[in-house]
């Protein structure tokens, strides 16, 4: 029978419960790193039509624009833990088939990408259940060095071990490095049963539609969180736009191998993991306001510098940059939503707000791969930088206004006036 936790079983160090959640992290982390860097490359194998494999990408992240508000609601009615490992158990399956089709050579698009849509749903349950578990099981005055734990362990799996493995795996037999993501959540699953659950107290929730139309309504009143928002959905529909033929880039105009491909991407890890360690000293030194806008402005020189990459080693210096600018946005912008938003609506802020930056990603996908068919597999990152410094530029007196009267000097105003 599994122990209750309450918040005085934490002690002042990380717990036991904490330290299985880190391990499953870091299992899984690896597992999925593999998967993401192989899959467009099985999907290369079925077909060349960059059309066919932006397809798959954009089944990955659909769920995000359809399932994260019911999602969000579901994990506040829902014991988290068993969310978490049902929905890994489930991934395990999945990948598994994945495994087996691979094998026999009888994966196809239409089955990749129903696949994918499936790993993709399971993905929003799980992420916004891990958000929320943690506070259960780390007092709060840990909260930090335990979010960064977790997501040092998750850049190393997912973006440093992960990818050149999983490339490496792939060389050898088509089939390993899907058996080895279906071990890892497998693994994971396991190690999540593990977890206790925190004691919660029987009360009556707001309907599912009334939960989901007060988030809304918060956010669509707050001027900075919305602008932010929005411009955080019209960056992200742009950089799946231009990394949906990554791949393609890579392996056929640049003439990459498969192993080069992964530790392009493993190089490109190089500057996200940077931008974590230092971006806290970046914003003390200069500022919130000029890191996010010179993060922003980046952006926009990055992604077209990334479409007339000469060579391998340039792009992987340019996505490696990206990278870093990437993690300083997002450190900065999450901070904000961390010092404006209510305690008790965080929770449907955060999944409305995910929801509009990772919504448009499949939109992103399809239109990546339509530009490349149509100009070629150098013109998606360019027609992203100007679409992202469009918005850029329609954003900047919002931000620069909001952002001044929050962190300026003198007295700021209180955050309901944003």
């Amino acid at each position: 029978m599994k122990r209750e936790l309450t918040q005085t079983d934490a002690g002042p160090r990380l717990s036991a419960a904490y330290w299985r959640l880190w391990w499953s992290t870091g299992i899984n982390s690896i597992g999925d790193g593999a998967f993401a860097a192989v899959v467009p490359l099985l999907a290369v194998t079925v077909t060349r039509d960059p059309r066919l494999v932006s397809v798959v990408s954009a089944a990955t992240y659909l769920p995000w624009l359809l399932l994260s508000l019911p999602a969000g609601a579901l994990v506040d009615r829902h014991d988290r833990v068993g969310l978490m490992w049902r929905t890994q158990a489930i991934q395990a399956v999945i990948v598994s088939v994945i495994a087996v089709l691979a094998a026999f050579g009888q994966i196809g698009i239409p089955a990749l990408a129903i696949m994918a849509f499936g790993l993709g749903a399971c993905a929003v349950v799980f992420a916004n259940a891990a958000q929320a578990v943690l506070p259960d099981i780390v007092a709060k005055p840990l909260l930090h060095k335990a979010n960064g734990y977790q997501q040092t362990i998750t850049t190393i799996g997912l973006q440093f071990a992960g990818p050149p493995l999983g490339s490496l795996l792939f060389v050898v037999a088509v089939a390993l490095p899907f058996g080895m993501d279906a071990a890892s959540f497998a693994l994971s699953a396991a190690l999540l049963a593990t977890l206790p659950r925190r004691t919660r107290r029987q009360v009556e929730h707001p309907s599912m539609r009334t939960a989901i139309a007060d988030g809304l309504r918060w956010l669509a009143r707050h001027r900075l969180l919305r602008t932010l928002a929005v411009l955080l959905g019209v960056n992200t529909f742009c950089w799946q736009l231009g990394n949906v033929t990554l791949v393609l880039l890579a392996t056929q105009t640049l003439r990459l191998d498969a192993p080069g491909y992964g530790l392009l991407l493993a190089g490109a890890a190089i500057g996200s993991l940077l931008g974590g360690l230092v971006s806290a000293r970046v914003v003390k030194r200069v500022g919130a306001l000029p890191a996010l806008l010179t993060a922003l402005a980046t952006n926009v020189v990055i992604f077209v510098g990334i479409g007339l990459s000469p060579n391998a080693m340039v792009l992987g210096v340019l996505l490696a940059i990206n990278g870093f600018v990437i993690t300083l946005w997002s450190i900065v912008t999450v901070s904000i939503r961390q010092q404006i938003v209510p305690s008790e609506m965080l929770g449907r802020v955060n999944s409305i707000y995910r929801m509009l930056g990772w919504g448009l990603i499949p939109l992103g996908a399809l239109a990546g791969g339509l530009v490349a068919h149509a100009f070629g597999l150098r013109a998606p990152y360019p027609v992203a930088g100007v679409l992202r410094g469009i918005a850029l530029l329609a954003a900047m007196p919002v931000l620069i206004r909001a952002l001044r009267d929050r962190w300026g000097g003198g007295d700021a105003h209180p955050p309901d006036r944003l």
